[in-house]
């Protein structure tokens, strides 16, 4: 195993923890304790890890051509009766976690376009583009309307209440579903990370 993929993996681990404690932030601040009480606000990422989306997916996928890693961690626990913002609190509460990865892409991004103001050393500019890549492929992965990612709650919170019946067939045939997603997620999302990554980034890498 090469150090760049240990290298990614770590980041891939902070990346995930930081997208569920942003659930967890999120339906704290919409009246829902369940994640404060489950001990899950922390950035400590042994209680977020999943041993096989954490850790063995991305090992897998590291082995694999087109260079494409993602994964995630446990859901952070969260009750939609306690939220307050009604039929939307699920769907604000899923959008905070791809939310924040794309908040640490732009913040990385803003570093590499500044890295030579900066003076930043090779060895930290080329991990800070493994940041910005992580993170928009969390995002744009999570947001892909299909159960259990995040897109799908976004997305059944805009549908009128008579197609609900495309929550229900989504649900029933979930496990599924994300085996395509997760074996067509490159070429999905592939040219969209690129010109995000281009543009975050200033074109300075790749």
């Amino acid at each position: 195993m090469s150090i760049d993929t240990i290298f990614f993996v770590l980041i891939l681990i902070m990346s995930v923890v930081i997208h569920e404690v942003a659930h967890g932030y999120m339906a704290l601040f919409l009246g829902d304790q369940t994640a404060k009480l489950a001990g899950r606000l922390t950035l400590n990422p042994i209680p977020h890890i999943d041993p096989l989306g954490s850790i063995i997916l991305p090992l897998l996928l590291s082995l694999l051509p087109g260079g494409l890693i993602f994964g995630w961690a446990k859901p952070v626990p969260f009750n939609p009766y306690n939220l307050r913002a009604g039929n939307w609190g699920p769907a604000l509460v899923a959008a905070a976690g791809p939310a924040s990865n794309l908040f640490i892409a732009v913040i990385f991004g803003l570093i590499i376009q500044n890295s030579l103001v900066l003076g930043l050393s090779p060895a930290v500019i080329s991990i800070s583009g493994s940041v910005v890549m992580m993170n928009i492929v969390l995002a744009l992965f999570n947001l892909i309307p299909v159960p259990p990612l995040d897109g799908s709650k976004i997305l059944f919170a805009i549908l009128p209440y008579k197609w609900r019946y495309i929550e229900n067939l989504l649900a029933s045939n979930q496990i599924l579903i994300i085996l395509v997603v997760l074996f067509g997620a490159s070429a999905l999302i592939s040219p969209l990370v690129s010109v995000l990554f281009k543009l975050l980034t200033g074109g300075l890498l790749g």
